[in-house]
């Protein structure tokens, strides 16, 4: 991973480019499969939020897995120290992520931007240890979750029989996200 100066490769890693990309594209479809059977429930999170939780989650694993192989020639406090970093990126993108979900009765708003924060968060620390592969096809699958499964969303049919909540204007609304 190291050229002859000692300088490490940022494109070199362990794990090979298409072993990440099939990874992270397995995350995405299987997030897809939680997340279809919530928006076809009318559910708070959906569709788009599966995913980007999954693709986020597997990012962070790769970039671990990575850090992992990278420092095994460290002292065993290196590879400790950069774990934490992990770590406490992890918990503090999560709580900010947590500030963006707002509610208003049966009605949630902020999922996709709470889930979208966490993955931004899975980028920044692949950008931060140098593995520029996984920061760029984590934030290509995000932008195509976005902005394509957002125009699928809205021409899927979903499942109107089951029970919502009346108003009080009387009219029937479902748990639904709000536009994010």
């Amino acid at each position: 991973m190291r050229d002859t100066d000692g300088v490490i490769d940022p494109f070199a890693t362990y794990t090979s480019i298409s072993e990440m990309a099939i990874r992270m594209c397995l995350a995405v479809m299987l997030g897809a499969v939680v997340g279809f059977e919530r928006e076809y429930r009318n559910r708070p999170a959906g569709l788009r939020t599966h995913m980007l939780v999954a693709l986020a989650a597997s990012s962070f694993m790769i970039i671990a897995l990575e850090v992992f192989y990278r420092t095994q020639h460290m002292a065993e406090y290196a590879r400790l120290d950069l774990l934490r970093v992990i770590e406490a990126v992890t918990a503090g993108v999560a709580f900010l992520a947590a500030g963006t979900i707002i509610t208003s009765g049966t009605r949630v708003a902020g999922l996709t931007t709470g889930a979208s924060l966490w993955l931004t968060g899975a980028v920044g620390l692949a950008c931060g240890i140098g593995y520029y592969v996984v920061a760029a096809l984590a934030t290509a699958l995000a932008l195509f979750i976005l902005v394509i499964v957002r125009v699928i969303e809205r021409v899927m049919p979903t499942d109107d029989t089951h029970p919502t909540q009346s108003d009080k204007h009387g009219s029937k609304t479902g748990a639904k996200t709000m536009e994010d």
